[in-house]
């Protein structure tokens, strides 16, 4: 009876030391992977103030950007993994309050999440109401961007904003957890993977929060309701972010 107690008691403090080591080697990998997102973001600002570029001055062509025009007219695309974003502004007394000079909507498309819209929790969410007819992109993300092309907020925005759809904030995690960009825009690119990586807690809890005020809302039809657009926002330094890496 003794040995076998010990056996069991021996197991599980096996298991735990396992469990430790196992969550360690996560926590270690997460930081590591932030790292190197920050130390990328850092080289591509850096390779811009080289060259006396602006983020988006090849997007642009030089030209100051109008708003609400899309930058490129058809989206940046990458073919390959399916996800895609476009950049643009809107008028200040449209988004009053907001400190940004224009923001990156981020979306990925029908390749990359078809197959999980048949999970429960996705039916589930699809029940909150429908948006544009035959969407074939999902809105994952929105990037407000200072008048210097640095990041200064995360949000997420209503399905009518978008004229598509949303995921829930679990598959939309999983996917940016994903993310992988080739546009032919390579430094928009660096900057969006590096911060979506950077910033990988910050964007779950925004997610968090945007599933929570759809779900809160009383009236049916929530995702074209006209009087809920912006649905969470988090204000982000990434000097502060970097900082905290060290």
């Amino acid at each position: 009876m003794r040995a076998q107690m010990c056996s069991k008691v021996c197991s599980k403090v096996r298991a735990h030391a396992l469990m430790g080591k196992a969550s360690r080697s996560s926590s270690a990998s997460s930081h590591a992977a932030q790292v190197a997102a920050g130390s990328r973001l850092l080289e591509t600002y850096a390779g811009l103030a080289q060259r006396g570029a602006h983020l988006f001055g090849e997007l642009l062509g030089g030209q100051t950007p109008k708003q609400w025009n899309h930058y490129p007219d058809d989206d940046a695309i990458d073919q390959g993994t399916g996800f895609q974003w476009f950049y643009h502004s809107h008028s200040p007394e449209d988004r009053p309050g907001a400190f940004e000079h224009g923001h990156i909507h981020l979306f990925a498309r029908r390749k990359l999440w078809s197959r999980r819209l048949h999970s429960v929790r996705e039916i589930e969410f699809g029940k909150l109401g429908s948006g544009a007819s035959n969407p074939n992109t999902r809105h994952l993300l929105a990037i407000g961007l200072d008048a210097k092309g640095v990041p200064v907020s995360l949000f997420t925005v209503n399905s009518w904003v978008t004229g598509d759809l949303m995921l829930t904030a679990k598959t939309t995690a999983d996917l940016l957890d994903r993310i992988r960009l080739d546009t032919g825009h390579p430094d928009v690119d660096a900057v969006v993977e590096s911060l979506v990586r950077l910033c990988r807690v910050e964007i779950r809890t925004l997610l968090a929060q945007r599933d929570s005020a759809l779900w809160a809302w009383p009236t049916p039809a929530v995702l074209t309701n006209e009087r809920l657009d912006v649905l969470s926002e988090l204000p982000i330094c990434i000097d502060a972010k970097l900082a905290g890496l060290i």
